[in-house]
């Protein structure tokens, strides 16, 4: 559709490439205050942590040393910077930094205990396909722990989100994902239960959301069944 041609890969690493000198200074303040709900809701799961869209790496430096850190991003330049970053700051809880595309992960199944993504999950391509690697990196017992814009489905807002929707898909981003989208991902993924959504800064319209897994047992009769990781 036309509306989501905007949203492509090749499209995605332009609009980082150019922010990337900038991104700090301009986005850094304005969002600090949700990197930190979502940085403390990781540190309460701990383990191996993988951040996606880690960007320049401005979150790094606040997860604790005894977890272990992988970041990926989309943009390389973003990445240099990262790299620099944990180079000066001498991160070595940084496991590893790496190019990816977040819809099509390079990590085996079960590779981590927590999935971390902040403002990214309205920014790519394919949002549920997206979801739907986050889900399979896990481990059961962990959590995805999202950042994310959350439209609202009527009223003004919606009706000035629509109206801003175009320019926002020039900066790489999407003004129309409602929560609708979160909860028909959630019913059909097996597995995966939502814990908490709850509205962070800036501007009350960005959510923490937070999804568990569980492990999935299939019985002689041939029904799933739900069972926590750690029962």
């Amino acid at each position: 559709m036309k509306a989501n041609a905007k949203f492509s890969n090749d499209t995605m690493v332009g609009d980082y490439d150019r922010w990337a000198p900038v991104y700090d200074f301009i986005f850094g303040p304005v969002f600090q205050r949700g990197r930190q709900v979502a940085i403390e809701a990781a540190e309460k799961i701990g383990g191996r942590i993988l951040e996606v869209g880690v960007g320049t790496g401005i979150s790094l430096q606040d997860y604790s040393p005894r977890n272990k850190i992988v970041g990926v991003d989309i943009s390389a330049s973003m990445l240099e910077k990262a790299h620099a970053r944990v180079k000066e700051l001498g991160l070595t809880h940084v496991e590893q930094l790496a190019v990816m595309d977040a819809s099509n992960l390079d990590f085996a199944d079960n590779s981590f205990d927590v999935v971390v993504a902040q403002y990214v999950v309205t920014t790519v391509p394919k949002p549920e396909a997206t979801l739907d690697e986050f889900a399979r990196v896990l481990k059961p017992g962990g959590e995805i722990i999202l950042l994310s814009r959350v439209s609202d489905e009527t009223g003004l807002r919606r009706s000035i989100e629509h109206l801003v929707a175009p320019a926002a898909r020039k900066l790489g981003w999407r003004t129309e994902f409602g929560w609708e989208r979160y909860l028909a991902w959630l019913s059909r993924t097996p597995g995966i239960e939502l814990i908490e959504r709850r509205p962070t800064p800036p501007f009350g319209h960005f959510s923490l959301i937070r999804f568990g897994k569980h492990e999935i047992s299939v019985h002689a009769n041939g029904h799933n069944i739900l069972a926590a990781a750690n029962s």
